[in-house]
């Protein structure tokens, strides 16, 4: 299947769910034609709100229309999303108990050229903060589809990340998925990669043919969700394949690879490698450079795979 837009999916989405429920309303901070909305404002003029350059306003307003009964989903940055904007999503929002749905756009390395200031590699780990705040991250057009369907349907606040760019189809039509719940990608006996988002679920995937030449059997873990964490499906191939690669493109120290460590810490001591950023700031350039730059990439995630084996052989 050719690859789609991650923020064309998100608006027609959106789209279909409020010609449905009345209820849908889209809330941004002047960024409707970057995060690919606009159709949505031309199709229900009443239910677009722009706010501005004001993006802790923006969560006010969420937060305000909520407790009207609606359902908004407020869409900014996620450098914005997370540092700008944190503190009213956390006591307007999610403290009130209401039903503001987030949406960090250009996360990770996705925001090139905007830099280091514009790169969001912590909005994650701010987020697992928040109790009982859904944190997840789709792979892939299908994926954001059936997610974004889920949050509309479960009442409470969530925070998603959107890379806006085209991404390839991991998925069918009809596979159906669930909130805290991943996706086996790929079976596997020796050792578990566990990704997070469209750019490191395609690597992993990758760095799992390349093992596999080299007679290693690795299974490829979709985790979708942050938190909740699938921790069934973690701990299964944890004790299945004894080691663990986390992948993600955010920090290692309090993302994915921080929330499964911590996971298997307490229940299943597990060898763990993480592959993401560790303890830097973004810079300007392409996605490619900055996956290289980083080691956001297959061989890395390949590197070390073998690494972890050699010293479980050892």
């Amino acid at each position: 299947m050719a690859d789609k837009e991650m923020r064309a999916v998100y608006c027609e989405t959106l789209m279909r769910l409020a010609e449905e429920d009345s209820r849908i309303f889209v809330v941004e901070s002047d960024l409707m034609r970057a995060t690919g909305t606009m159709p949505f404002k031309a199709a229900y003029p009443d239910r677009a709100v722009n706010t501005g350059i004001a993006e802790a306003n923006m969560l006010g307003v969420a937060a305000g229309l909520s407790a009207a009964g609606k359902i908004p989903f407020a869409a900014t940055f996620a450098c914005f999303a997370s540092r700008r904007a944190f503190d009213q999503f956390f006591v307007s929002a999610n403290y009130a108990k209401l039903n503001v749905k987030l949406t960090g756009t250009d996360p990770g390395i996705t925001a090139a050229f905007n830099g280091g200031t514009h790169m969001p590699f912590e909005d994650i780990g701010m987020m697992r903060l928040i109790p009982n705040l859904w944190v997840a991250e789709p792979s892939d057009p299908v994926s954001l589809e059936k997610l974004l369907e889920a949050s509309a349907a479960h009442y409470g606040c969530a925070y998603m990340r959107l890379p806006r760019k085209p991404a390839p189809s991991l998925y069918g039509p009809d596979e159906r998925f669930s909130i805290g719940k991943g996706k086996v990608l790929k079976d596997g006996k020796d050792i578990t990669i566990i990704a997070l988002g469209v750019i490191m679920a395609g690597e992993a995937l990758k760095a799992a043919a390349i093992l596999a030449e080299q007679g290693v059997s690795a299974a490829v873990i979709d985790i979708l969700s942050v938190k909740p964490l699938d921790r069934e499906l973690i701990l299964d191939y944890a004790a299945t394949t004894g080691r663990i690669v986390t992948a993600e493109n955010h920090q290692t120290a309090c993302g994915l690879g921080g929330a499964v460590a911590e996971l298997c810490s307490r229940t299943r001591p597990t060898p763990i490698a993480m592959v993401g950023i560790h303890d830097e700031y973004g810079e300007v350039g392409t996605q490619d450079w900055l996956q290289e730059r980083f080691c956001l990439t297959a061989a890395e995630i390949a590197r070390q795979s073998r690494e972890l084996l050699s010293k479980k052989k050892a």
